[in-house]
């Protein structure tokens, strides 16, 4: 499928829109729709270089904001931070899981869902565990039991990440087919 103007803007619309519900006071963290987004670019875009860009852009978005915020009194939380860049690569490094997707499978889609927020949560809770840094991993030993204290105080986010990445996962997917899919098949996107 050729890629359309109504579905750039569309693609557009949603990193306009993931940016601005991840800065959203009151959010419980890790109910976000990135790592969903992530999985459906990597899913309908064709091109692989912009389907990795898709949840990177939508990341950098909404990490201007929050410094923006940040930067004027409004939030606690900075939109800039030390290692943020591994952040990034593992939040590229999920699009793979979209190009598991071949036509519009639902059990793919939902694995897809279940098995990218696990994934990252498992990498980015270990390098936090492991980091230099004296308050890594809430301090945590660099033990077996450290390492498996600090997934353990990870786990609430990685709850709302699960079900963030579904529930979003099957908004971008039902609305993208109701309103792009003609058939059963779900194509990926060729971006010129």
């Amino acid at each position: 499928m050729k890629i359309s103007k109504q579905l750039v803007v569309s693609l557009l619309m949603l990193i306009a829109i993931a940016s601005l519900y991840r800065i959203m006071p009151g959010r419980p963290y890790g109910f976000a729709p990135h790592i969903a987004i992530a999985i459906f670019g990597g899913a309908i875009i064709h091109e692989k270089k912009f389907a990795f860009l898709l949840p990177l852009l939508a990341m950098f978005v909404s990490d201007v904001l929050y410094q923006i915020l940040y930067i004027n009194g409004a939030s606690v939380i900075p939109g800039f931070y030390q290692g943020q860049i591994t952040n990034y690569i593992l939040f590229g490094g999920l699009t793979v899981f979209g190009f598991m997707i071949k036509g519009f499978d639902l059990k793919k889609i939902g694995l897809a869902a279940v098995s990218a927020p696990t994934v990252y949560f498992l990498i980015s809770n270990s390098l936090v565990w492991a980091s230099a840094s004296p308050m890594a991993g809430l301090g945590r030993p660099k033990t077996f039991e450290g390492w498996l204290m600090c997934l353990g105080d990870g786990v609430p986010f990685y709850l709302w990440s699960l079900a963030g990445t579904a529930i979003f996962s099957a908004i971008m997917f039902g609305v993208y087919y109701f309103f792009y899919e003609k058939d059963i098949s779900l194509q990926p996107v060729k971006v010129k």
